[in-house]
């Protein structure tokens, strides 16, 4: 079992606070992907759980066993970063094998680990190449490789992705999630791209300002966002927001339209939908399109809806030019509300 639990884990570099109160459990043969931006913390917070930082306070378990007083290598880790770091003047073969070596385990037992992750990574018929002769994503596998054959609890994954190109990234993410699948590992994945983090994703927690703001599957996380920095952030295009006003009885008025919402006492809230969620009808939000890009199967119309940038995702057959006034109907039961003063959702 390689539960991980993280709790009241906080980090100050000085007088900055780069975590704050993070408790998160992730669940045995889970894999747990930390999104967010730049800066967020996620990066500080997977260090804290491989042991090469040390928390300001808080604690760290895995498998039942506080490990936050022990050395990376007594954790039972691997680490898989950005860099590919492969040894240059290593075979593939030695590679994969190197921190098996470093173990000093029996000569059968290299050899058994490294063909079996070299086949799960499909990289078998290049055990004799030097990195040298090896593409980026034949590097990135032998990287995988090499952290899969410790056999670890737990493996943590910084940006392992970022330096391939996109079709690339897109078959490792495919062969990834089913390799860690198989190998039935405890996996972390840190990552700024959503695309990845949905795809690979068991479970998102999404960071903000050194905090967890939502920790729930890609799809709960995409349809029902805990707060609006969430709605803001996961989607391309993110959700559309507009100002509602009560209108009494538990209707709402958005841009001049009347809405079903939230019964609530509250002067103010936030209506967002998202923008596959909009479509041309003779009632609804009044809308001028500025912007038209044709995106094959749909159209992406920015448009001007109360004064404020709104973005609908509409059939491709449809004809629409900038300066064309639409009526958007949002689909009801995709409109999401925001209280705008704690900035999380009500409804």
């Amino acid at each position: 079992m390689a539960e991980i639990q993280i709790k009241n884990v906080a980090k100050k570099f000085g007088a900055y606070q780069a975590l704050s109160d993070i408790n998160l459990t992730i669940h045995d043969q889970e894999f747990m992907v930390l999104l967010g931006a730049s800066g967020c913390g996620k990066t500080t917070l997977l260090r804290i759980i491989a042991g090469l930082e040390t928390a300001t306070t808080g604690e760290v378990w895995i498998g039942g066993k506080r490990v936050d007083h022990l050395a990376p290598k007594d954790r039972g880790i691997a680490m898989v970063f950005q860099n590919y770091a492969v040894f240059p003047h290593l075979t593939v073969f030695e590679n994969i094998g190197f921190g098996l070596r470093m173990q000093k385990l029996p000569n059968d037992e290299v050899k058994r680990r490294v063909e079996r992750t070299a086949t799960l990574m499909h990289i078998e018929q290049l055990l004799k190449r030097y990195s040298g002769e090896l593409s980026g994503g034949q590097r990135q596998r032998v990287a995988v490789a090499r952290a899969l054959a410790m056999e670890p609890d737990v493996i943590l994954m910084d940006e392992p992705l970022s330096n391939l190109d996109a079709l690339l990234r897109l078959e490792m993410r495919a062969e990834l999630k089913g390799v860690l699948a198989e190998s039935k590992t405890t996996a972390i994945y840190v990552t700024h791209d959503q695309v990845e983090a949905m795809s690979l994703a068991d479970r998102i927690s999404v960071m903000h300002k050194g905090k967890i703001v939502q920790a729930a599957s890609p799809i709960e996380v995409y349809r029902n966002p805990a707060a609006e920095f969430v709605a803001g952030f996961i989607g391309n295009p993110p959700m559309n927001f507009l100002t509602a006003t009560p209108a009494g009885d538990g209707k709402w008025t958005v841009a001049g339209q009347v809405v079903d919402g939230p019964r609530l006492g509250a002067s103010q809230l936030q209506f967002a939908i998202r923008p596959e969620d909009l479509g041309p009808a003779e009632s609804g939000l009044p809308a001028t399109a500025k912007v038209v890009e044709p995106l094959g199967a749909h159209l992406l119309v920015t448009c001007e809806v109360d004064g404020h940038s709104f973005r609908a995702v509409l059939d491709s057959d449809l004809t629409v030019k900038p300066g064309d006034r639409l009526t958007l109907a949002p689909q009801a039961d995709r409109i999401r509300w925001f209280d705008p003063e704690t900035t999380l959702a009500v409804a």
